[in-house]
């Protein structure tokens, strides 16, 4: 894991906006894995997903670092470096994780 990615620097302790994939729980779709934006909480689906919504968030808000978060995973991923990348801490659930 990197230690020479700048955006680790932005890295926040954020709350989870959701207990799962906010798009995909609005739409009704399913997801494969989670990730939390550590700059807003924003809570989205991986790559893997039908959704890819946790990339979505990316290119909409420039938000840079994610956090492996369901199931927590304790690993970080740049977008702008794509690099992994340590994280300070890792996030609490907030709650159940719905599956699908």
């Amino acid at each position: 894991m990197s230690q020479s990615c700048n955006h680790r620097l932005g890295i926040s302790n954020v709350l989870p906006q959701s207990l799962g994939c906010e798009e995909c729980l609005a739409s009704g779709m399913a997801w494969v894995h989670l990730r939390l934006c550590r700059s807003c909480g924003h809570v989205g689906c991986c790559d893997n997903s039908s959704g890819r919504h946790a990339t979505a968030h990316y290119f909409a808000t420039a938000h840079p670092i994610i956090e492996g978060y369901d199931p927590p995973e304790g690993w970080g991923w740049c977008y702008v470096d794509e690099e992994f990348v340590v994280l300070p801490d890792q996030t609490p659930q907030r709650g159940p994780i719905p599956r699908f």
